[in-house]
């Protein structure tokens, strides 16, 4: 049987596993947002940057990929989701149903945010996120760059994110200034 692992950030441009299958897919009552605050991979506990994650919302849906993991990968894909997806708990794994662009229904691994963990921060202004976004900087870059990859990847494969392209065009505009 097929492991699928459904992608909303950075497993778009950077899975890490070897993938056999990529389709477009809609994971239902889930928002991507900038929802959790990064002190590992995007920032630090000085400076915390912020990440993507599902956020459990009534009515939502999230546009993104559901990534077939091939055959033979499925056990080491897995640990190497969890000792990079649950770092610090404040996701969640789940198997949740996903629906594939030509209307078959796959159960995926998928990363949701917990809303009672210390570094959700969901409902943030698009302009604080932006701020935190451009300066922060982790254990695997900077918080920039994660934006910018994933806002390019989504539009690379056609799936509109208007919150993501604004955020990316305003950090740009904020990363590019001069101290004055």
């Amino acid at each position: 049987m097929t492991m699928w692992v459904f992608g909303y950030g950075s497993l778009l441009w950077n899975p890490g596993f070897p993938v056999a299958r990529r389709e477009v897919a809609v994971l239902p009552g889930y928002a991507r947002s900038f929802c959790m605050s990064s002190i590992h991979h995007r920032g630090t506990e000085d400076n915390p940057g912020l990440v993507l994650a599902l956020d459990e919302v009534a009515g939502a849906a999230c546009k993104g990929l559901a990534l077939a993991v091939e055959a033979g990968h499925e056990e080491r894909t897995l640990e190497e989701l969890r000792e990079r997806e649950l770092i610090s708990s404040a996701y969640l794994e789940r198997n949740l149903d996903v629906a594939l662009r030509g209307g078959d229904v796959v159960t995926a691994v998928t990363y949701v945010i917990d809303p009672h963990h210390v570094q959700y921060c969901g409902g943030m202004p698009l302009e604080e996120q932006a701020q935190i976004i451009a300066r922060a900087v982790g254990g695997r870059g900077p918080n920039t760059e994660y934006l910018y990859n994933t806002a390019d990847h989504l539009a690379e494969i056609g799936l509109n994110d208007p919150d993501l392209e604004w955020l990316s065009t305003r950090v740009r505009a904020i990363a590019g200034r001069t101290p004055g």
